[in-house]
């Protein structure tokens, strides 16, 4: 398993002016740095949460299991997308890809202080949609599964210069 934490991201590789989500946004200094890379035919990134992720003692509190399978699949979607263009995340025009739908199932309690391990599955990829099935796994056991919808962002919600286009 390659280290996410070494390896180039493609949230790296966000514009400045879209890279700022609490989730998955580098510029982001009290957010959660989330990093998505291709591990073969799967996507993958790991967070190790935090104490004060707390739901109850010991244990994750959802919403940031909700955060990651939400930004690991939007960071999956743009790197299908980019392998489907045949184009590496660094080149320009930027793809990113915002949520249109999310669905996270809460298979057993996530323990806290360990390496949450995030793997995408990219379902189906469209010219503006990419369709991601996330398994959030610790040491080896499931604890969420998720599915994410995901889209080219809107051209309003970007500033002009990084304005996502279709990929094919």
């Amino acid at each position: 398993m390659p280290d996410s934490t070494r390896v180039p991201a493609v949230q790296d590789f966000y514009p400045d002016d879209v890279a700022h989500c609490y989730g998955c946004g580098r510029l982001n200094e009290h957010g959660l740095h989330i990093r998505s890379i291709w591990d073969g035919d799967t996507t993958l990134a790991v967070l190790v949460p935090r104490d004060y992720h707390t739901a109850i003692p010991g244990f994750v509190y959802g919403g940031l299991i909700a955060s990651l399978v939400d930004c690991h699949g939007t960071g999956s979607a743009a790197l299908a997308a980019y392998r489907a263009a045949g184009r590496e995340p660094d080149t320009q025009p930027a793809l990113r890809f915002v949520t249109a739908s999310l669905h996270v199932d809460y298979l057993r309690p996530t323990p806290l202080g360990v390496p949450l391990e995030a793997r995408g599955r990219i379902i189906e990829v469209r010219p503006r949609k990419v369709v991601v099935d996330v398994t959030v796994t610790v040491r080896g056991e499931t604890c969420a599964r998720g599915n994410v919808v995901a889209v080219l962002m809107p051209e309003h919600m970007v500033a002009a210069g990084s304005v996502p286009r279709s990929p094919t």
